[in-house]
């Protein structure tokens, strides 16, 4: 998925020979192996008036692709690098780690040899020599290749299963890698995995049974309408995974009512307008990841943790971050969490009130444990009244498998990705992208480039293509100082605003979640959270699915599950072993638990309403800072 303007090829070469290879198989000999690898359909080129219309789809595919390329070179300045759209140049990052393969061994070779022969001898007995109503039974099975059409004609169900054996074999190779470091053994396993993943014969036209069929029904137009997709992906420099034009922000998300109350070159704080005749005393300030939109929280109503937390009668608060630009070039750590400590003086000081709820989400939740280990320091630990950790870390050893993202070679790389100061948010999310790839790359490859079929519109998709930037000192330290050197698991290693982070120093009461299958803070990290706080009361909870349906799971769905365990136990095995399992959301036991650290409720008037009398707020809700890019 190169961007052309980088290609360096000519349409009249690559682009030429991609549409001899799928349409114009010449002949006599090229109608034969179509009839063989898909028999009973109408062939092109069966006459005349098939060979002209199929000359026309071959038109309008090269005029689309010389159109593009006129695009980009019109505007090369500008033009997004190569890797945003292209998940092979991640893998391209990883190019060294592959010098350790043993493909180049005799043995290996010979291995792959015999296990060739087994699967030749095995297709060959039971296409060759059994009854066209004989049962196929394959020697492996994989969900990419579940539909029948991959087993019922012999020369698919070679290609895929060679294509499965190989990889199994090559998967088996990098485990017995010896003689390197373990974080190389993982690195070198995630990207064999990677590149497997990226050659399944599913991802190609010419080897893909479903893609052809549709091809031939459609009589090309499926590739017409993929290739168009590919194409307003390859503009945008991301790759789409809904209809982005089905969702507006502010109006179809984003959109519970409320004001702009503070901003800042950092962030905008949203106050939300109560529903409720009395709300709790004590307020709920949310701190959302910079590196994703605020809006997360505030997805379509039934979806909404905001909308649901105003309508339990919680004064809420949001910060919403600005997307980094060439002003964010000296963004540091050290500024992240001096807004944070801002916006809960800021709330504080609004609503009269000595202390605030906050909830840190993600790499936000990370801030705030530093938060409030500063201000535990400090002796201000008592504006906080409680802390709620979204699948957040602060103990990075068992980060999972970003970690293979994190090395000196990486890390160099992503610098170069930077030049004014900040790092392109598409980045970030092609990389977020590959940890799932055949979920959230190829899966989209194939039903929408290949097989050409409309993107159904789903908020959540939406918001996850709906990129930040970072700023790249900031994401440089992080990556280097708690990803790879694990120095927040350290007292005292780490200092910001001029106080030394000491986790343990933490008294204020703590709710941790965790995702059961989140692949971004796997709970094993998320539980580390536990270790370090001993002098804090905390409450852990494991939710069910994953980084995002894990948190945003609202009662009304009736979805998941979660477990919790009062019982004192040291590791999540322990917890998980003696846990109690809940059906559906853990909302309303957050929602308790924060009760039960204070009931009282006052009056929703005056600064309680955002916008109220005498009053007009900044701008309404959600802000500006949530529209830029």
């Amino acid at each position: 998925m190169a961007s052309p303007a980088d290609s360096g090829t000519s349409p009249d070469t690559s682009f030429a020979q991609m549409m001899d290879l799928m349409f114009k198989l010449p002949g006599e000999a090229g109608r034969q192996w179509l009839d063989t690898v898909m028999p009973g359909l109408s062939l092109p080129f069966s006459g005349p008036e098939e060979a002209g219309h199929w000359a026309d789809i071959m038109g309008k595919l090269q005029a689309m692709w010389l159109e593009f390329q006129a695009e980009q070179t019109a505007k090369l300045t500008t033009a997004a690098p190569k890797s945003l759209a292209d998940p092979a140049g991640w893998i391209g990052m990883m190019e060294g780690w592959f010098k350790t393969s043993p493909l180049g061994r005799p043995e290996v070779q010979q291995k792959l040899w015999t296990d060739s022969l087994a699967l030749w001898g095995n297709l060959v007995n039971q296409y060759g020599l059994g009854s066209s109503e004989q049962t196929i039974t394959l020697p492996r099975t994989d969900k990419r290749f579940a539909d029948a059409r991959w087993r019922d004609n012999p020369f698919f169900a070679l290609i895929h299963q060679a294509y499965l054996m190989i990889a199994e074999d090559v998967t088996a190779m990098a485990d017995k890698v010896e003689g390197v470091e373990p974080e190389k053994k993982e690195q070198l396993r995630f990207a064999t995995k990677a590149l497997l993943d990226a050659l399944s014969p599913d991802h190609f036209p010419l080897t893909n049974p479903i893609v052809m069929q549709r091809a031939l029904e459609t009589r090309g137009e499926s590739l017409v309408k993929g290739f168009n997709h590919l194409l307003e992906d390859l503009r945008r420099g991301q790759l789409s995974h809904t209809d982005n034009n089905a969702f507006v922000v502010g109006e179809t998300v984003a959109a519970t009512p409320g004001k702009v109350v503070h901003e800042t070159p950092m962030y905008q704080l949203i106050q939300y307008s109560p529903t409720t005749e009395t709300v709790g005393a004590v307020p709920l300030l949310i701190f959302p990841p910079w590196i994703n939109r605020f809006y997360i929280l505030d997805l379509a109503p039934k979806k909404s943790f905001v909308k649901w937390a105003v309508d339990q009668g919680i004064t809420t608060f949001m910060v919403s971050w600005k997307s980094a630009d060439a002003s964010f070039a000296d963004v540091v750590w050290d500024h992240y969490i001096a807004s944070q400590m801002e916006a809960i003086e800021v709330v504080c000081e609004r609503l009269k009130v000595p202390s605030v709820h906050t909830i840190g989400y993600c790499v936000a939740g990370t801030t705030l444990a530093a938060t409030l280990a500063i201000l535990a320091r400090r002796g201000d630990a008592d504006k906080v009244a409680s802390a709620t950790f979204f699948t957040a870390q602060v103990d990075f050893e068992k980060a999972g498998d970003l970690k293979n993202f994190i090395d000196d070679q990486q890390i160099k790389a992503l610098q170069a990705l930077a030049p004014d100061g900040y790092l392109d948010g598409r980045y970030l999310a092609a990389t977020f992208n590959m940890l799932r790839s055949n979920d959230l790359i190829w899966n989209y490859v194939v039903n929408n480039y290949l097989m050409g079929e409309d993107y159904r519109p789903f908020d959540l998709l939406f918001w996850n293509g709906d990129t930040t930037n970072l700023p790249a000192k900031w994401h440089h330290d992080y990556l280097c100082d708690l990803y790879r050197d694990n120095r927040l698991a350290i007292p005292d290693s780490l200092t910001a605003l001029g106080t030394p982070i000491d986790l343990t120093c933490i008294t204020t009461p703590c709710y941790i979640q965790a995702g059961r299958e989140d692949h971004i803070a796997p709970p094993e990290s998320v539980w580390r959270v536990t270790h370090h706080l001993p002098h804090a009361p905390h409450v852990f909870v494991l939710a069910g699915s994953g980084h995002i349906a894990g948190v945003v799971n609202p009662p009304a769905s009736g979805k998941y599950q979660y477990w919790t365990n009062d019982a004192p136990v040291h590791t999540l095995a322990e917890f998980i072993a003696g846990a109690t399992e809940t059906p559906g959301s853990w909302w309303p036991h957050w929602r308790a638990w924060l009760v039960s650290l204070d009931g009282h409720t006052v009056p929703a008037k005056g600064k309680r309403v955002p916008g109220g009398r005498g009053e007009a707020g900044l701008e309404d809700a959600p802000g500006r800072y949530v529209k830029e890019h």
